[in-house]
């Protein structure tokens, strides 16, 4: 069975001082779409119980996969169990997924720890997959060549417009859409704000928002199948 690494923030405010941390259904609903296909680990900066937004948790209190994913007492392990990025190899998996959240902007772009696993997932041909903020994680990352692994492909992540809505501008050191065109990608985004949108380019896989979450983890999935 293949093997797939969550990677999440360890970041708990915004620049602002607002709780934050991984967006809940961001990691649920990747999380039970892989999980009977993949053996799969979870690690953060700062290892052990990577901290999940609070918001995330209300606004998703409904939802069947977010319910599932506070009650499932080998998520609560893996999360307690989480490792440090520093003691992660690259080698022991077949690919990456960063879920979203404010927190992955705060910590993960700047982390150079992260910087070199990601660029090890997506220099050695592994799926490397982020979703809503999750992208940000990616901006420090490098394909072989020394560029951006945005550089001359097709991605998306949140857009400007949705981080407006949610009045979160200031909140975050950049915004994402403008980083990822900055990083020479050609950003794409749903029709609408909040509208699902999945852009897979070789083994780069990004979602836009928290309703890309699903198609994400489909993604992932097929590329494997495939």
């Amino acid at each position: 069975m293949p093997s797939i690494l969550f990677i999440f923030t360890s970041a708990d405010k915004t620049l602002k001082g607002d709780q934050t941390g991984y967006y809940l259904p961001e990691a649920a609903h990747p999380y039970y779409i892989l999980a009977p296909h993949f053996n799969i680990d979870f690690a953060s900066p700062k290892g052990a119980n990577p901290p999940v937004d609070e918001g995330s948790v209300k606004m998703f209190a409904q939802d069947k996969e977010c319910i599932q994913w506070l009650k499932d007492d080998t998520v609560k392990s893996k999360l307690a169990n989480a490792k440090k990025l520093s003691e992660v190899n690259a080698s022991d998996y077949d690919a990456v997924f960063y879920p979203g959240g404010h927190g992955p902007v705060i910590d993960l772009p700047f982390d150079i720890v992260n910087h070199k696993l990601a660029s090890e997932f997506y220099q050695s041909g592994k799926i490397t997959s982020a979703v809503c903020h999750g992208p940000a994680a990616l901006v420090g990352a490098t394909g072989k060549d020394g560029k951006s692994v945005f550089h001359a492909r097709k991605a998306t992540g949140f857009s400007n417009v949705e981080e407006e809505q949610v009045q979160k501008v200031e909140s975050v050191p950049f915004l994402l859409e403008d980083k990822i065109k900055q990083n020479g990608g050609s950003y794409e985004k749903a029709d609408e704000p909040w509208g699902a949108k999945i852009v897979v380019d070789g083994n780069l896989i990004t979602g836009q928002n928290p309703n890309s979450a699903k198609g994400v983890g489909e993604a992932i999935l097929s590329a494997f199948k495939k």
